[in-house]
């Protein structure tokens, strides 16, 4: 018998720390670039978030530091997870996206690292997470 590969894995999907201004500004960001809109969201304080990522061996805990995103059955995470993301959306963006990917991911990752560790001083915390508007529910796990 043929095993059944789960909904998730044939979407695009992007996992952010819900309470976070500059995590919710690049949902945003990307929300409004994303016009087929092919991609989706979780934050990662959601269950479902938990659940897809448990299946992916990995657990979150009380740090909700890295930003991850499914890809074709795929998951990257940090300074990757991002321009992966941008790579999905128009043409300017693919472009940064191939070229920031050249950098080593040693080098992009001290970077993202550092503006993850004081993401919530530089641009602040929300007290919980983000609420889609009605035309962005249905891109919302």
């Amino acid at each position: 018998m043929k095993a059944v590969k789960p909904d998730f894995l044939n979407k695009k999907i992007i996992f952010f720390d819900g309470v976070c201004n500059l995590c919710n500004g690049f949902i945003d960001f990307v929300i409004r670039r994303d016009k087929d809109k092919n991609i989706y969201y979780a934050s990662l304080q959601s269950e479902i978030g938990v659940y897809i990522l448990k299946e992916y061996n990995v657990e979150l805990t009380d740090n909700f530091s890295t930003i991850y995103f499914l890809n074709n059955g795929k998951l990257y995470h940090r300074s990757t997870a991002i321009l992966y993301v941008l790579n999905n959306l128009n043409f300017f963006y693919r472009i940064f996206s191939k070229f920031s990917l050249i950098f080593p991911e040693r080098f992009r990752n001290f970077v993202y690292d550092y503006i993850s560790r004081n993401r919530y001083r530089f641009f602040g915390k929300k007290e919980t997470c983000r609420l889609p508007s009605i035309e962005e529910r249905d891109q919302f796990l």
